[in-house]
């Protein structure tokens, strides 16, 4: 066996040969990625990637919607440092706990909405909703409704990439390939005002969204209705914002039927909306709450299910062992370098920052990117935001072959050094809440460079 350049030394092209070699990248074409070679991260800091040639990028998606207190930060590489020579790891199996996790469910106890005291640790969101599914049945179970099995979620929506969360989605891409869903999952329209309400206002159309829920729940039967999920804003879907008058309407049929409602916290969770959850933002109480992602930072792998106690009681009180878990479940260092970042957060007024300075001066230079001849809609809240890419200004009119415009655009912001994402013809953005007005200018200045060349590209006057 020959000995490898040492990691330092090695070359871009090194790099990507041996990507392409041995590593299999998650939502890939993998043939086409050889053929190209991926784009090799190197280093982080603050608001910035820096790739092996050099260049300095800035990251409008904090890594995948996560890098809330952005790179660089010391303060949590002590926090994993000090546990792994304390405790690298022990399984919370067997009767056993450890104190950061012990710590972590307290800390989060007081985070969340007070319906919520207890919490059950994963590794990702996806575990975290495959958690979730499990649950929600066996609490049926132990309330003597066996037959509550559907599980009611949305179009277009994203809740992990397991066969449960999948399921739970909405991609059409992501069911066609293995089997997918699963049983007893169910999709409903996904409230999109920009595509879907064309005939009515926002307020209108989202009454209108919100009702297909208990058009469903009638289709199928209220006594097999156990569940309904949502994301509060959709993120890999488009950063689909709903109404205002959605969530209040979703909440009241949740509870006329008497099924647990459960918010996917994973994107807008801790502190991206300006609030700490997104469903605190739009005004709705979840019977359970999916965390992951900002929960570390991105620093550590680890998810949550925050249970209400409408479920936890049930659970603990009617008893018997609930089979499930996993080896990670309360990872002592995951933990630490958890209590580190909501300790970052919560100490520095991250969360505050966002609904009372950084959030409004970001939405608006991104509504001033809605005057370009290409953006048909500039959206967004907080620190998340989206462009619908539109093939003809002042009008709805989608592009024939939607998505191909939009990656157009993608690859330009690579290579002017800004991470803005494409789903189908909407540009996304969730930068990291330690952004400067200054990042701020220099992500608008970026972007609008950006839409001129993909305007020019695709011969747009």
């Amino acid at each position: 066996m020959s000995r490898a350049a040492p990691i330092a030394d090695r070359a871009t092209r090194e790099w990507q040969e041996l990507d392409s070699r041995h590593f299999l990248h998650p939502f890939t074409d993998f043939k086409a990625l050889a053929a190209e070679g991926a784009r090799i991260v190197t280093r982080a800091e603050g608001a910035y990637l820096y790739d092996s040639e050099g260049r300095q990028i800035l990251d409008g998606m904090a890594g995948l919607w996560c890098v809330n207190i952005g790179y660089g930060r010391k303060e949590l590489a002590e926090a994993a440092y000090r546990q792994m020579q304390e405790l690298p790891y022990y399984n919370s199996f067997f009767k056993s706990a450890n104190p950061p996790a012990i710590e972590l469910a307290r800390v989060l106890a007081g985070l969340t909405p007070p319906q919520f005291s207890r919490a059950f640790f994963t590794g990702s969101g996806s575990e975290s909703n495959d958690t979730i599914v499990r649950m929600v049945r066996r609490y049926w179970d132990l309330m003597g409704e066996g037959g509550r099995k559907v599980i009611i979620s949305r179009h277009n929506a994203y809740h992990g990439s397991t066969m449960a969360g999948a399921s739970l989605g909405g991609m059409s891409a992501m069911h066609s390939q293995g089997g997918l869903p699963i049983p007893d999952i169910v999709h409903i329209e996904q409230p999109y005002w920009f595509e879907n309400g064309t005939d009515v206002s926002p307020a209108e159309y989202g009454v209108r969204a919100a009702r297909r829920l208990a058009e469903k729940i009638e289709e199928i039967g209220p006594g097999r209705v156990a569940a309904f999920i949502g994301e509060p804003i959709q993120g890999a879907g488009g950063v689909i914002i709903p109404p205002e008058t959605y969530w209040p309407e979703i909440q009241r049929i949740c509870r006329h039927y008497g099924i647990l409602l459960i918010a996917d916290e994973v994107v807008c969770g801790f502190g991206r909306t300006g609030r700490w959850f997104g469903c605190e933002y739009f005004g709705f109480e979840p019977d359970l709450m999916t965390l992951a992602k900002a929960i570390t930072s991105g620093y550590q792998p680890l998810g949550a299910v925050m249970v209400s106690d409408r479920v936890a009681d049930v659970l603990v009180e009617k008893g018997g062992e609930f089979f499930h878990g996993y080896t990670y479940s309360g990872h002592p260092v995951a933990c630490a370098v958890a209590l580190a970042n909501l300790a970052i957060l919560r100490d520095e007024g991250l969360v505050d920052r966002v609904r009372e300075d950084i959030g409004p001066y970001l939405q608006q230079r991104w509504r001033d990117l809605g005057e370009h001849r290409l953006v048909g809609e500039a959206r967004g809240v907080g620190m998340i935001g989206a462009l619908e890419l539109v093939a003809h200004k002042g009008t709805r009119t989608f592009f024939r072959n939607r998505g191909e415009v939009g990656l157009i655009c993608r690859d330009h912001c690579f290579a002017n050094g800004l991470v803005m994402r494409a789903v189908r013809d909407t540009m996304i953005i969730s930068p990291p809440l330690v952004l400067s007005r200054g990042q701020v200018d220099e992500l608008f200045e970026k972007a609008w460079r950006c839409l001129d060349l993909t305007a020019r590209d695709i011969g747009l006057s």
